[in-house]
């Protein structure tokens, strides 16, 4: 049975930093790209970063270039995303994925709970 469990989110003031882990279960993902979306209050689901199963491949929403950096440990199936510089805007669920490297949610086949990241201003 594949699980995904996030971790690390929280609250935090505006500029400050947090880092965000998601652990994948169940069978190995090497050859899959692992993603971050999220989703506001009101909003729809939108896609954050995703990284390839090489991780010099990423991608990022426009809005967080720049401020947040994806990464993965292949060898444990994790998948990171270490959030800088934070704006009250990034206030959300943020979820993992895992799926095909992509921006669309439609492509990930497997999605964690979602953990609360709360920015202050």
């Amino acid at each position: 049975q594949v699980q995904l469990v996030e971790s690390g989110g929280g609250l935090v003031q505006a500029g400050g930093s947090l880092r965000l882990s998601c652990a994948a279960s169940g069978r190995t993902f090497t050859r899959d790209a692992m993603g971050w979306f999220r989703q506001a209050p009101g909003k729809e689901r939108e896609f954050v970063a995703t990284v390839g199963r090489r991780d010099f491949l990423t991608f990022y929403l426009e809005s967080v270039k720049g401020r947040f950096t994806i990464s993965r440990n292949s060898a444990k199936n994790e998948v990171y995303l270490q959030m800088n510089s934070l704006k009250p805007e990034d206030t959300a669920v943020y979820y993992c994925a895992v799926g095909n490297f992509s921006r669309a949610d439609t492509q990930y086949a497997y999605w964690g709970q979602g953990i609360q990241v709360t920015v202050s201003s």
